[in-house]
């Protein structure tokens, strides 16, 4: 069974991200920050947050609800459902099973899969067992479903820029317009104290900033040396970028991804890459005796570097930017959001294409792998997903919030994470027919969902559907 299928991957892709945002440029005021410190400095434009009504559960609902209704999936149809995520609301209940709900209603019980967490990480694990799955002898010709989401916030400092909230639903399966050219890939694990969460307590991490920083460089030219070896192995030639059509990055924010790609550069630049040209050797040459530690603190080579690199960033990079730039660090959601970004800029355009993707999560984990792009066929094609993802819909019908109004919202999901015996504001005028809201935690520390159905959002919320947190 497992010999028959070809070109597995992404079948049909949904994003979700909260209605409410903060713009970079205000919070830069609010917080006394020099101008353009978050706009230029880390290349971010706005910033998605939930407000009490929404969580990493009402935002995984929400995409997967949307994604089996706008691609006319029966819920039946789905044998596997794994959950990639760093936002914890229970030690021991995962968020696949809060998911359930919406396929108990049709009698689908049977569905393999759980959560899968390590900071940034978790989605790209869940989407590769997925994928292993039904490439595997194990698979029942059912369709997989991979759920990327998470709340990204941060304790006031110069962190809290770099939060973000959104939830993907892609669909995995044979015969995919996005498909895996699964030998492509390569990884790197390491144990570092980067970026982690220690504090049970707490949503907010504890950060070594400029290690996370160089822990993610060292992933890029760590994986990208292995995924180069895999590529020479399997296709019996030398790898350089010239081979990719486009690169998506996991983005905590954009100047590292920017940092990022010229990192690439200088790697085919040391190996004597074809995509390096003459100038670009000659302006490079002064780094090529750096040692890999050297490299990383040298603020020439970044300069010289990045500006190497900004033609084919421009054109293989920032169509991939929109979103991350837009809606923030999403963590899990962030490597997959900005391939969206990728479809809906370029969709037309893409058939024949290989993108190459970074996915990075702290602690340490990464992985650098590859997809082909192909049309596809309705409904499973490049056009209709990013129809169905409507991005530019999504982010022109967004209310933006004054800095003092998001700073008060953190303030109040601080007071609320981890606690019981609470009901939400259930305001859901901002809410679009279709989203699923929180609407309290009980005694028990259950939590209760509902789905907004009036289009008026002056009607009682006793027509909405309940969803309860058992």
């Amino acid at each position: 069974m497992a010999t028959t299928v070809k070109n597995v991957g992404i079948l049909a892709m949904e994003i979700y991200f909260p209605p409410t945002c903060v713009q970079q440029e205000a919070l830069e005021v609010h917080d006394g920050a020099s101008k353009g410190k978050y706009t230029i400095g880390l290349g971010q434009d706005c910033m998605a947050f939930c407000t009490d009504v929404e969580d990493i559960i009402s935002m995984s609902l929400t995409a997967v609800n949307s994604l089996l209704e706008k691609y006319n999936v029966d819920p039946k149809q789905i044998g596997r459902l794994e959950v990639g995520s760093e936002t914890v609301l229970d030690k021991s209940k995962s968020i696949k099973t809060f998911l359930m709900q919406i396929f108990e209603e049709h009698g689908n019980t049977d569905i393999e899969g759980v959560d899968s967490t390590n900071a940034c990480y978790g989605g790209t694990a869940a989407l590769f067992n997925c994928v292993n799955w039904v490439e595997s002898n194990s698979w029942d010709r059912r369709y997989g479903l991979v759920v990327c989401t998470d709340s990204a916030v941060y304790a006031e400092g110069p962190a809290r820029p770099t939060g973000g909230a959104a939830a993907i639903a892609m669909l995995v399966g044979p015969d995919a317009p996005i498909a895996f050219e699964s030998k492509l890939r390569g990884s790197h694990m390491a144990h570092v104290y980067d970026f982690y969460k220690p504090d049970l307590a707490s949503e907010y991490p504890v950060v070594d900033g400029k290690l996370s920083q160089t822990c993610y460089l060292m992933a890029v030219d760590s994986c990208y040396k292995h995924f180069c070896n895999k590529y020479e192995k399997f296709e019996g030639k030398p790898f350089s970028m010239n081979d990719a059509d486009y690169a998506v990055f996991h983005s905590p924010y954009n100047k590292l991804v920017q940092k990022s790609f010229s990192r690439l550069i200088y790697n085919d630049f040391l190996r004597n890459a074809r995509s390096i040209s003459e100038d670009a050797k000659e302006k490079l040459a002064p780094f090529s005796n750096l040692s890999i530690d050297e490299s990383y603190q040298s603020r020439d080579l970044e300069k010289v570097s990045q500006l190497i690199a900004k033609p084919l960033y421009d054109e293989k990079v920032q169509p991939s930017s929109l979103i991350p730039k837009q809606i923030g660090n999403t963590y899990t959601a962030s490597l997959y959001s900005a391939l969206a970004s990728l479809i809906h800029n370029k969709n037309s355009s893409l058939a024949g294409n290989r993108v190459i993707m970074f996915s990075y999560g702290s602690g340490s984990t990464a992985t650098m792998f590859s997809f082909r792009l192909n049309e596809g066929q309705h409904p499973f094609s490049l056009t209709n997903i990013a129809a169905i993802m409507n991005v530019s819909e999504k982010l022109k019908s967004r209310h933006e919030f004054a800095p003092e109004k998001f700073v008060d919202t953190l303030k109040l999901m601080e007071l609320r994470y981890g606690a019981k015996g609470f009901v939400t504001s259930k305001d859901t005028s901002l809410l679009i027919p279709g989203t699923y809201y929180l609407t309290e935690v009980d005694s028990m520390y259950r939590r209760f969902y509902a789905k907004k159905i009036a289009s008026n959002a002056d009607l009682s919320t006793e027509n909405d559907s309940l969803f309860n947190g058992q």
